[in-house]
């Protein structure tokens, strides 16, 4: 089978125009060509009157030797890679220990199911609730102001990105192609087949709530065991003479020990206490930058119309995104720092994420249609541990979860003390001055937003930079900067504020026996990249066991 790359068609091809562009390309007659897949299709809306889908095509041919020798110096034919998974190892029998996976979202999810599907019959402990509990308390925050501190958007199975866009795609390293197995399983448990080949594959809640259940059953089917509101609490660590620690197990809230050697550890960004138990503990960690920042929305027509002119609408491009980045440059106390979109979401809403009492997250979700009238995306500022030090001074890696919880606290006490959310027109952001009422923007997030000024809820070198950033982006997206567009505070957990640190073996540097793993451990960001590494994490897992046998 052979690969084409980059063959190009008009947004409105007709039928048959990619069977006859692959022979085109090849120089093929009809009864030459087999058989043509397509494996990505994405497009290039640079010039918005005349945008084209771009295509990668596996094709099948009479002579693939004959037509790669004619092609030899074309980069665009190549045979075609193998993308097929195969697995590092295969349980052995009378296994003594099954390994543990704590935390039950996309890299606990993946580990888990690798895991179960070599025949290892993992424990996996998830604190939260299974999906549809948890959904019940999620929307308790939304619509009656009632916050379940272990069952809301962060805790729980299918950790956060069940409520999110559903994002597929990630800029991550892949060269043994686990992102097509975390593709190929999301399908197999009722993704839609279009995952598989478009550019930028999203899901949407309500289709994931679903694939999460059916995912949990093929677990439970393989042997695998899954239980639910099982917080670990305390980890288990002998320390030889020479001051080598191993992990023999983990301890529960209700005080049970489950023993293992093989522990892994993917709790999420959010899992504050388990960070802090762990650094008790002697698990080496280091503070690690992220981001702070607010949630911007705008009406998505706006978006649309800014990204594909005249051809907005077309139900190929479905609703636009974007992805923005400025450096500041000016005289004020942003000055260096870089400002960016992040987890854009078209068509969606803005939602409340806390997992503490008291505090105000946002985040931004979709569903598999993007047919909310708001587009948003968080709007942040990078931030580094030099910065935690205002927060935190006495030098405790943990010194960003204290950063992170000051701004979600001032923007509790800022939106009225009963989680709703400040907010600010961007027109008056820019002016520094208070808003008092919605223009043509009404935000969407829930319980609600309460109009205020913003600058006091972040520090200032983040006001600064996000004020030099936005008229920056309107020279980008036209109607970006509108003055009724709405700003809601604060965005705080774009990723984890600490590294779990671990060596080619994916075991901790220090504790060995566990192993980091995904977002909490500072090795992921977003559900494609987080499932990787929990594939990559479950194959460590598996070989370790077996050479201890």
């Amino acid at each position: 089978m052979l690969r084409l790359t980059d063959i190009k068609l008009p947004l409105d091809h007709p039928e048959g125009a990619i069977e006859a562009a692959a022979r085109a390309k090849l120089g093929l007659g009809t009864d030459a060509l087999h058989r043509v897949t397509v494996f990505r299709r994405g497009h290039d809306a640079r010039k918005r009157g005349h945008i084209q889908l771009i295509y990668t095509l596996d094709v099948e041919v009479a002579d693939e030797a004959g037509v790669l020798k004619r092609h030899a110096n074309d980069k665009h034919v190549q045979p075609t890679p193998d993308t097929g998974y195969h697995f590092v190892a295969r349980a052995p029998e009378g296994l003594a220990q099954r390994p543990i996976v704590i935390g039950l979202g996309p890299c606990g999810l993946f580990a888990g199911l690798l895991l179960a599907q070599m025949g290892y019959r993992p424990i996996i402990l998830d604190r939260g609730k299974a999906v549809r509990e948890r959904t019940v308390d999620t929307w308790g925050l939304w619509r009656k102001r009632q916050l379940e501190p272990e069952s809301n958007v962060q805790f729980g199975e299918g950790g956060a990105g069940t409520f999110s866009d559903g994002k597929l795609y990630s800029q991550i390293s892949d060269p043994k192609h686990h992102g097509r197995k975390v593709l190929t399983e999301f399908v197999e448990a009722g993704a839609p087949e279009e995952i598989l080949y478009v550019s930028k594959p999203h899901i949407g809640t309500f289709r994931l709530v679903t694939m999460v259940e059916n995912m949990r059953a093929t677990i439970e089917s393989l042997g695998g065991e899954i239980r639910f509101q099982q917080r670990v609490d305390d980890v288990l660590v002998d320390t030889d003479a020479a001051g080598n620690r191993q992990l023999r197990g983990v301890v529960l809230t209700s005080g049970e020990q489950l023993l293992s050697e093989h522990v892994v550890l993917a709790v999420g960004h959010s899992a504050r206490d388990t960070f802090f138990m762990l650094h008790e503990r002697g698990v080496y960690m280091e503070p690690k930058p992220f981001s702070i920042g607010f949630r911007v929305e705008h009406p998505q027509s706006i978006i649309d119309r800014a990204r594909f002119g005249p051809q907005a609408g077309h139900p190929i491009l479905g609703a636009a995104d974007y992805k923005l980045v400025h450096h500041c440059s000016g005289d004020h106390q942003g000055k260096g720092r870089s400002v960016y979109s992040f987890c854009m979401c078209p068509g969606g809403t803005v939602v409340a994420a806390t997992s503490e009492p008291e505090r105000v997250v946002t985040n931004g979700m979709s569903q598999y249609s993007r047919n909310e009238r708001n587009a948003n995306a968080a709007i942040v500022v990078g931030i580094d541990p030099k910065d935690f030090a205002a927060f935190d001074d006495s030098g405790s890696p943990l010194a960003g979860i204290a950063l992170q919880r000051d701004l979600e606290s001032r923007a509790y006490a800022l939106g009225g003390r009963n989680y709703s959310a400040p907010g600010q027109l961007v027109g008056d952001f820019l002016a520094g001055k208070p808003s008092t009422e919605f223009g043509q923007v009404q935000p969407s997030y829930k319980p609600g937003v309460h109009l205020t000024d913003l600058a006091t809820v972040l520090p200032e070198y983040a006001i600064d930079a996000i004020r030099e950033a936005l008229p920056a982006f309107e020279r980008q997206i036209k109607g970006f900067a509108m003055h009724d567009a709405v700003l809601t505070g604060v965005e705080t957990r774009t990723s984890s504020p600490v590294r779990i640190r671990r060596g080619e073996d994916y075991q901790s540097l220090n504790t060995r026996g566990l192993y980091p793993a995904g977002e909490g451990a500072g090795y992921a960001g977003g559900i494609l990249s987080a499932a990787v590494d929990g594939i990559r994490v479950a194959e460590a897992v598996a070989l370790s066991i077996n050479a201890t046998k």
